[in-house]
């Protein structure tokens, strides 16, 4: 099993850019499809993102699309998340998940998820 650590959380202004890190130990990540998903306080956590063992396909949620971007290194055995034009409603605990399969969208597909890290946007 892969053990994730996720880092780059922070306070940001709304408009601001953020690059969360999604870092892996433990097996190589080109084994998995690797997905971003974020909570907010009394939610549920929801998909943001998701990339293919390759980085080839990319896919996100219609609330983020055209301002984040996921990419992922398998020689450094990471993924990122660039967040740009960053709103107040981005504020949530973000999670990086491993999965094997290819139903990227839901949470419950993800074998792996890392501890979480904070963004919070300010307006």
């Amino acid at each position: 099993q892969v053990q994730l650590v996720e880092s780059g959380g922070g306070l940001v202004q709304a408009g601001g850019s953020l690059r969360l890190s999604c870092a892996a130990s433990g097996r190589a990540i080109s084994h998995y499809f690797m997905g971003w998903f974020r909570q907010a306080p009394g939610k549920e956590r929801e998909f943001v993102a998701a990339i293919s063992w390759g980085g080839s396909s990319t896919y996100y949620a219609d609330s983020v699309k055209g301002r984040f971007t996921i990419s992922r290194d398998n020689a450094k055995n990471t993924v990122y998340l660039q967040m740009n034009s960053l709103k107040p409603e981005d504020t949530a605990v973000y999670y990086c998940g491993a999965t094997g399969s290819v139903s990227y969208y839901y949470k419950t597909s993800y074998s792996s998820w890392g501890q979480g890290t904070q963004v919070t946007v300010s307006s």
